[in-house]
């Protein structure tokens, strides 16, 4: 009998081998898979979240149809296994959430602020882009960015993830302080 969850396990091993671009970034997890109702039972039902970020809408729409592409062939190859099965496999979409795409300039007004309070208190100015809560406000049209919070995170997104106080994080607290008066227009 074909096995909705042995579909979404080929499904998912097509999507870990998917290539995006690197400019713009974008990015695709999947990070969450349920099922089954016991060890011996084909399940009747096999769900998975996947997660997709990208700086561009266009390259957000590629991975999206890259992705479903691959849960029909893992559907597909799943089906053929077993030509003589009763039981059919069908796949359903559900958005749980939608994260705006976009970018800020390096030469925006919010930026190039950022970057001389960031001078300011003695640390090395650099730009990344990376999917924040910045995204909605830039999204809308509206200047935003994410800063430096001061100390050192590692491991983002994995189990591991971590935050480790450092010298310096004191920082952190007045570079958002510095930015904000700046951008209030707030001088020395």
């Amino acid at each position: 009998m074909a096995n909705p969850m042995h579909a979404m396990g080929r499904a998912i091993a097509k999507i870990g081998d998917l290539r995006v671009p690197t400019n713009p970034r974008t990015t695709f997890n999947v990070g969450i898979v349920r099922g089954g109702t016991s060890v011996n039972t084909i399940t009747p039902l096999a769900e998975m979240e996947v997660d997709m970020r990208s700086e561009s809408p266009e390259a957000l729409a590629a991975v999206d149809a890259q992705i479903k592409a691959a849960i029909a062939a893992g559907v597909a190859e799943e089906l053929a296994r077993w030509p003589s099965s009763r039981a059919s496999i069908t796949v359903t979409y559900d958005t749980i959430g939608i994260r705006p795409t976009g970018g800020q300039s390096d030469d925006a007004p919010i930026v190039q602020t950022a970057w001389a309070a960031v001078e300011a208190l003695g640390w090395l100015p650099a730009t990344s882009a990376s999917s924040t809560d910045a995204n909605l406000p830039i999204a809308m049209g509206i200047p935003a960015i994410t800063i430096n919070g001061g100390g050192r995170s590692t491991g983002a997104h994995g189990t591991e993830e971590a935050y480790t106080e450092t010298p310096d994080s004191y920082k952190g607290p007045q570079l958002a302080l510095l930015l904000i008066a700046a951008l209030a227009g707030i001088t020395r």
